[in-house]
């Protein structure tokens, strides 16, 4: 198995020599990454999500310094730290119902001749744990002895302490293999995106309609390509988004695939809109105030749409949604 600091030097020096660029690849780069280095780090059996967490904001610091400017870095680190406190606290929760439930199952009389200790400690715990952050674990290491196990001869607390580490084994096991789980359908949600978002084509486009267009995006190309192939006939116009130009690179793709494309120059666009039925763009990424970071000359479209009363639909995965500045 590879060392996982090589992998994320690796990654580190990729990001800043921009070998790999744009939202979708840098995410899914950054995912496997995280996945990586969960499935290598050793944790401790206390605080073992602490443990976790401290490791992922290490290596998502290195990889946000290594180019700042691709904002989809960011959003995966905060989104494997969030699945991280999610399967931690569904851990501890289910322990502790399971804990509750044995105890209520249990004959009262039995409870108070076996084990006198048992129900007020186990609550005593629960109450200590869900108050320590980070992690909500802890339950059984603040259980006391007797509550367990009567210490009835040295073999008996032989057997205890292998069944507390057996069972701090079992949680730290358990608590990766969910994390890297939910990393693992992260990835496929990247890795479909365009599908998922290209499945509502031919809910917002519809027959003989005029779309207008800015830069160049994967998210767009796909959406209308979908609902080309649902027969639904419309044209296409991309503005050139000078001074990079990307708007050809998208009509060639965009004529390739079939549709009706006329390119236009960016002072044409507050001219066309009027004729406009939806305007239809990708953005970098999407901030928590609705904002979006996208290519140069989109506000002007979008102060022409407004002024004209068009539909302005932008495109993006989850994976561009900005929601907070920090780990």
């Amino acid at each position: 198995m590879p060392d996982v600091h090589a992998l994320v030097n690796d990654g580190v020096i990729k990001l800043k020599k921009r070998k790999i660029e744009g939202s979708k690849a840098t995410a899914k780069l950054t995912a496997e990454l995280l996945r990586s280095v969960i499935s290598q780090q050793r944790i401790p059996h206390t605080n073992q999500a602490g443990a976790l967490i401290d490791a992922i904001k290490a290596v998502g610091e290195q990889l946000i310094a290594a180019n700042p400017v691709e904002l989809a870095v960011g959003n995966i680190v905060r989104r494997v730290l969030h699945i991280i406190r999610e399967e931690d606290l569904s851990l501890t929760t289910a322990a502790i119902g399971g804990l509750s439930l044995a105890a209520a199952s249990d004959d009262e009389d039995d409870l108070e001749r076996d084990h006198p200790a048992l129900s007020a400690a186990a609550i005593a715990a629960a109450a200590r744990s869900t108050l320590r952050p980070p992690s909500l674990q802890t339950l059984i290491e603040d259980m006391p002895s007797s509550a367990a196990v009567p210490h009835a001869s040295s073999s008996g607390g032989d057997s205890e302490e292998k069944s507390k580490s057996a069972d701090k084994n079992s949680r730290s096991r358990k608590l990766k293999h969910n994390v890297i789980e939910a990393v693992n359908e992260l990835l496929q949600d990247i890795a479909t995106c365009h599908e998922q978002i290209a499945e509502q084509a031919v809910e917002h486009i519809h027959q003989n309609e005029v779309i207008l267009t800015l830069g160049t995006s994967g998210t767009v190309i796909e959406f209308l390509c979908a609902a080309k192939e649902k027969k639904r006939s419309f044209r296409v116009f991309v503005a050139e988004g000078a001074p990079r130009y990307k708007g050809h690179i998208l009509a060639k793709e965009l004529v390739a695939r079939g549709l009706q494309t006329t390119v236009i120059t960016d002072s044409a666009v507050f001219a066309m809109i009027s004729r406009v039925n939806m305007v239809i763009v990708g953005a970098h990424a999407v901030m928590a105030n609705g904002g979006v970071i996208a290519p140069v000359g989109l506000n002007m479209v979008a102060l022409a749409a407004q002024r004209h009363a068009v539909p302005f639909v932008v495109l993006a995965g989850i994976h561009k949604v900005c929601l907070h500045c920090n780990l």
